[in-house]
């Protein structure tokens, strides 16, 4: 996917090279059409070795039509090298890849594809409307569609207003927003997103997840590649983990919290007998330094919380708390990685 040396001097160019006439044309959304199946990215075997650097070693996976589908990893994990991949900018050493059914070099498929990189630099001279008026034209898009589209994508992500305005004015955040409008002027079936965040404030970070929300419910497929876990989590329906070139796992986020059963246990007092008689019914039991009334109390089984409740009454204790604790996906994360690590 590289573009002319002319459109910006990002290191991971945006935007595929397409010089055909006319409108783009959009395949059905699944979301629309009942399918939900399609295959939107399609890995099978995937490997890349940089001459004697494994970088990615026998991924598979598939992600669907509709869906947003985050891809996390510590930093050399492979994910970088998965998305250059997916986008065309590195040709892999074996396996077989698939975007929106077709090849990766199928140029009717690129055309419904969207891309933003992690670090987009752009050449300061451009205006907003100029900037995506050029990466409309390598769609296709020419006139009143070509307006409409840039009028519509600069409401979406927030730069209503800002058409005339140069992109050297522009804060890191400004940047990352007039970025994702240029993944998103061809109207794109899959649209994939290199650290959207990593240059917004709170309240862009905001902007961004509720419009992923809303694309995704519109029927575009999402592939979210970050590290803001928070992120992923209240965006995708699935996540991969990846280490070491390698996938760990792959699920809902729901399925993933649902591996651990941690229960938070506040009571008036913690006395000795009741860590005795809790260690008899739980997994694990962990203190809070800073609240010494405070357990975390792991179990087996969900209906082990009134075994709990029947242990802290027993020993004369009043029992103000007794609620589940969800694993976040960061803990999730972590623990997949460390337990990996050699020793464990």
């Amino acid at each position: 996917m590289q573009l002319n040396s002319k459109s910006a001097t990002n290191q991971e160019p945006v935007g595929p090279p397409v010089y055909s006439k006319g409108e783009p044309s959009r395949s059905p959304s699944p979301a629309k059409s009942g399918d939900s199946r399609l295959p939107a990215v399609e890995i099978q075997g995937l490997r890349k070795v940089y001459r004697q650097i494994i970088a990615v070693d026998d991924v598979s996976l598939v992600t669907y039509r509709g869906e947003a589908f985050g891809f996390l990893g510590p930093n050399g994990a492979g994910k970088s090298t998965v998305v250059k991949i997916l986008t065309g900018l590195v040709a892999p050493t074996k396996g077989t890849v698939r975007v929106l059914g077709q090849p990766i070099n199928h140029i009717e498929s690129r055309r419904r594809v969207g891309y933003l990189p992690e670090f987009p630099s752009f050449h300061r001279w451009f205006k907003a409307r100029d900037f995506l008026e050029f990466h409309g034209r390598l769609y296709g898009l020419r006139g009143a569609v070509l307006e409409k589209r840039i009028t519509e994508v600069l409401e979406m992500v927030g730069l209503s207003g800002r058409e005339h305005q140069k992109l050297g004015t522009f804060s890191k955040g400004m940047l990352q927003r007039i970025g994702l409008a240029q993944a998103l002027i061809n109207k794109p079936d899959l649209v994939i997103l290199d650290e959207l965040v990593s240059g917004l404030d709170p309240v862009g970070q905001r902007d961004m997840r509720d419009l992923l929300r809303e694309l995704r419910e519109e029927g575009t497929s999402i592939f979210l590649n970050s590290h803001l876990l928070a992120d992923v989590e209240a965006i995708c329906d699935r996540v991969a983990i990846i280490n070491q070139g390698r996938i760990l796992k792959v699920g809902a986020p729901a399925e993933l919290f649902d591996k651990r059963r941690v229960f938070e246990v506040r009571v008036s007092h913690v006395t000795e007998e009741l860590l005795l008689r809790l260690k008899a019914v739980a997994l694990s039991i962990e203190a809070q330094e800073d609240d010494p009334s405070s357990l975390q109390v792991e179990v087996q089984r969900d209906e082990q919380a009134a075994d709990i409740a029947d242990i802290v009454y027993a020993c004369g204790a009043r029992l103000y708390t007794l609620a589940p604790r969800r694993l976040s996906l960061e803990q999730i994360f972590f623990d997949t990685i460390d337990a990996l690590k050699p020793g464990n």
